[in-house]
């Protein structure tokens, strides 16, 4: 906890000091505030309460990194031959062919600088978190000032709706409460309390006396004193945690990045060789310059960048239909190479609202589970539900939902069901007794409420008192409820923590009567309590104590002793039904969910074991405080073996990420609040939350969700993989073409020849014969066993599982089948005729082909039908339209340098070309054959 900057003697966190010790420390006045002086003295020393942005990528240095990586280089280099050629010999054909060139080097850099400066937002949103005004106690006036002038030792107003302005100590409170979730993940607001705590690493969840910055008070009043602003709060820390975290590359980006060095190197080897064997053969230096640079631009896939960025494009619009927005295009692919998915638990894996699922009355249980999940109470529904076993339990709900400030009203638009406001606590108590006829509206026309003391965080608890205004039905649900007021013209009802609630008891109700509260009911009772506890629920006791007349001075709390013990209502946040079929898909995918929340240990493993993330027995969670004692080494050792973590702060999440990419994982963390962001930002897949994520953790994330589902998480999942899965048929389809436009070129200066393609010929094929079929090859349905095979390992080749071989043999035969074409036709027609032409038109028929036949990395067309891609028909019919018209039409054949071929020389290139495809199948079957 950052304490005051100019303290050097040895201290204690401000959550273990008594008020009166914080102002002593912090040199302040309770009722005067700092002096006008003194303010400025401390903002000169601390700076403005605000956040600082640092260590941003400029947008330049980003251009320079994409304008510098290998394959642009090759091509730039190729653009500056051509350009030099041009001004040497006077061609203006070379400068067409060096503009062509440089425009497909600018359109990739500008396409990746698009995606990588939308990356750099996430510091906006965190420092939009801030208070604009807030009230502050100085030289003995309270004053209205913007929230980046507090200093440490003001003192602050605060009350609900306030946003809190900096991380602050409270002095002084009246039943307040905070919404803390967006930092610590608790989903309910937390109860506050100025007494001083008295252990020394407490989660901040924890901390009862302290007020964070971007948090807000939901409930009560209070003043507290400022103790840290601007970065050296808990949110500043967190904003040094997200800009300290640089995001690693995609596993994709990587390969892709191999790819380019792996195509680079092989450029220069058959440059180098080629120079050789023009040399001994006695060419011209510029000619072997030209062939130079044609064996580059056939090498390079110019069409790669564009055809990829186009392909996650159209990846991402599918996942949006399926929930998934996705804000940064390389996690389409990155989701389908994840081992491991780091999930918030409320929310995410639960429903985010609390349900009663277990009344406790002594010697008596009824589990609520099966009719809670009937969702929204509807009006008159009750009778449907099967009845509760004892009538006591029947008093429990009413009584509780009686003593509850909580209201019900009609869902919009209005279908006949009710939905809870209010307090989530109170809310589900609501809900649960609707579901047995027990309406709060009309149990409070028969026994309206007379007076009360709300609820305090000192108390714990709460009471109302009732009288009976008019006669309920006999037999029905309220029956118990007005059997009681028989006794006593006014009831007073009280809930409370359970232990409290048996502490101020004097009796317990008992098969239908009130038994003096024994040391045996008291024991049974707390074990009951802790048994309730021990899965993961909220317990809360209910009692009663029927009066005569209210007390003369109208104070209710005095009463709230000798009560009648009712019973226990269990509640829980409980799991979406859709994610345990989602979790047993994640393990049928060889992906391993983690839970990381900053809930109860005890609520988390409960949760956890209903899903099947941690084992039904023996589950092991680790907490903020195990982590915090824990040495990088220590946590790495364990964190495959842990599925559960629980009160954890922002670097624990950060150090969880970290330790599971370490072990060599893909992660995908997911995340709603402040707290959530460095992990987000630092994992291979930050996924945010659409409903109730904070903006900081959408920007730092790489995908939202709109429905805060995990089930939908898991859709994208099997998306992102489909995706890969079609991003390595694409690169083994055009990394194939280019292999054998290179050995055309070879063979040709091997055997003495021209080069039989010009450079924007080589352009043509790289960008239009294979960027269309390139592209359909992106639209590729889902194979089959997609969800029931590991992910690709994050150190896997882009060339491995067959893609190599592939494209040396494949590569090999399209080479040999366009260059026995090309040989034969130089030596029937000569070097004046259309063998170039004829080799161009065999490549390009054979890739159409080749695109075919690899739709499909082991299913032989035949079998997956020609229909399955409609777009790849399209994309196929298209593309050989086109290369009918670069060939016949005279004015483009200008251009490109091609020739008109009679009907026979065009189908023997047809009956060729079909080579490659019948190559494709043949091997397909062996694979099948063999595996």
């Amino acid at each position: 906890m950052p304490h005051h900057p100019s303290e050097t003697q040895e201290f204690r966190p401000w959550h273990m000091l008594q008020p009166s010790e914080t102002l002593e420390h912090l040199r302040v006045e309770p009722l005067a505030g700092l002096p006008p002086a003194e303010v400025d003295q401390r903002l000169r020393e601390h700076g403005p309460n605000e956040l600082v942005e640092r260590g941003l990528k400029s947008p330049w240095r980003i251009v320079w990194e994409q304008a510098t990586a290998v394959m642009s280089l090759v091509l730039l280099g190729a653009a500056a031959i051509k350009g030099v050629v041009a001004v040497l010999q006077g061609k203006p054909g070379e400068w067409i062919d060096a503009g062509a060139i440089l425009v497909v080097v600018l359109l990739n850099v500008l396409l990746g600088f698009i995606q990588e400066y939308r990356a750099e937002k996430a510091m906006a949103a965190l420092k939009n978190m801030a208070a604009p005004v807030v009230w502050v106690r100085r030289g003995g006036r309270v004053l209205d000032l913007p929230a980046r002038d507090l200093v440490p030792g003001d003192i602050v107003l605060v009350e609900a709706g306030n946003a809190i302005p900096a991380d602050m100590r409270l002095i002084e409170g009246a039943n307040l409460r905070a919404q803390e979730a967006s930092l610590t993940g608790e989903s309910l607001p937390v109860e506050k309390s100025p007494a001083a705590l008295h252990e020394e690493h407490l989660p901040l969840g924890d901390r009862a006396n302290m007020l964070y910055s971007g948090t807000a008070i939901t409930y009560g009043r209070g003043t507290a004193l400022v103790v840290a602003t601007g970065m050296r709060t808990e949110l500043g820390r967190i904003a040094e945690l997200l800009q300290a975290v640089t995001a690693d590359k995609t596993p994709l980006q990587r390969r892709i990045g191999q790819l380019g060095l792996f195509l680079g190197l092989g450029i220069v080897v058959v440059v180098v060789a080629m120079s050789l064997l023009g040399i001994w053969r006695g060419e011209p230096a510029l000619e072997m310059l030209m062939a130079s640079v044609a064996v580059a631009v056939a090498a390079i896939p110019e069409g790669l960048p564009t055809v990829m960025t186009i392909t996650l494009a159209l990846g991402a619009q599918r996942m949006l239909k399926r929930g998934a927005l996705i804000r940064k295009l390389p996690a389409v692919e990155t989701l389908g190479s994840v081992t491991t998915i780091c999930s918030d638990k409320t929310g995410t894996l639960t429903e985010n609202k609390m349900q009663v699922t277990v009344l406790d009355v002594v010697g008596h249980t009824a589990d609520l589970t099966e009719v809670m999940q009937r969702g929204h109470p509807i009006l008159e529904a009750h009778d449907k539900t099967e009845p509760l076993n004892r009538p006591e339990m029947y008093l429990l709900l009413g009584a509780g939902a009686l003593c509850n400030d909580a209201l019900l009203q009609p869902n919009e638009p209005h279908t006949g069901e009710y939905v809870a406001v209010g307090d989530p606590t109170e809310g589900a108590i609501l809900v649960g007794a609707a579901h047995y006829g027990l309406w709060k509206m009309r149990l409070e026309e028969t026994f309206p409420r007379v007076a009360e003391a709300p609820f305090s965080s000192e108390r714990k608890r709460m009471t109302t008192v009732h009288r009976l205004a008019t006669p309920s039905s006999a037999n029905g649900p309220t029956e118990p409820l007005t059997q009681l007021f028989q006794q006593r013209p006014l009831i007073a009802f009280t809930k409370g923590s359970a232990d409290g609630m048996v502490e101020i008891s004097s009796q317990a109700f008992v098969d239908g009567v009130a038994h003096p509260l024994t040391s045996d009911l008291r024991r049974h009772i707390a074990a009951a309590t802790d048994r309730l506890a021990q899965q993961g629920l909220r317990v809360l006791g209910v009692g009663y104590r029927a009066l005569s007349v209210l007390p003369e001075d109208g104070k209710v709390e005095p009463l709230e002793t000798e009560l009648t013990f009712v019973g226990l209502i269990g509640m829980i946040d409980p799991p979406r039904p859709e994610v345990k079929a989602a979790v047993e898909r994640c393990l049928q995918a060889g992906i391993r969910p983690v839970m990381i929340t900053g809930d109860h240990p005890l609520t988390a493993l409960e949760i956890a074991r209903q899903l099947h993330i941690a084992p039904a027995h023996n589950g092991t969670v680790l907490t903020g405080h195990d982590l915090a004692a824990m040495s990088p080494e220590q946590l790495r050792a364990v964190v495959e073996q842990v599925s559960v973590y629980a009160r954890v702060s922002p670097e624990h999440k950060l150090n969880i990420v970290q330790a599971l990419q370490e072990r060599g994982h893909v992660v995908a963390m997911t995340g709603d609040g402040v707290n959530d962001a460095p992990a987000l930002r630092r994992s291979d897949i930050g996924v945010a939350m659409g409903i109730t994520g904070t903006d900081v953790s959408k920007e730092a994330a790489n995908m939202v969700i709109t429905d805060d589902n995990f089930a939908t998480i898991v859709s994208a999942v099997e998306e992102g993989r489909t995706i890969y899965d079609n991003v390595r048929k694409f690169v083994k389809y055009i990394v194939t073409s280019n292999s054998a436009e290179v050995t055309v070129m070879f063979l040709s200066q091997l055997f003495g020849m021209p080069l039989p393609m010009t450079t924007l010929q080589i352009l043509w094929m790289n960008l239009v014969t294979d960027g269309v079929p390139g592209l359909a090859l992106g639209l590729e349905p889902t194979e089959k066993d997609t969800m029931r095979r590991p992910p690709f390992a994050p150190n896997e080749s882009i060339f491995s599982r067959g893609i190599g071989r592939h494209i040396l043999i494949i590569g090999a035969i399209l080479a040999l089948v366009s260059f026995g074409i090309g040989y034969g036709a130089y030596q029937w027609h000569g070097p004046a005729g259309p063998w170039g032409t004829m080799v161009f038109m065999t490549l390009t028929l054979s890739q159409l082909g080749h695109a075919m036949a690899v739709r499909s990395n082991r299913e032989s067309l035949f079998t997956t039908g020609l229909t399955a891609n409609p777009t790849m028909l399209w994309a196929v019919g298209v593309t050989l339209v086109l290369q009918l018209v670069v060939t016949y039409t005279p004015p483009v054949q200008a251009v490109l340098g091609t020739q008109a071929l009679t009907l026979a020389q065009l189908g023997v290139c047809l009956a060729a070309s079909t080579i490659v495809f019948w190559a494709v199948e043949i091997e397909k079957w062996l694979l099948r054959r063999t595996s």
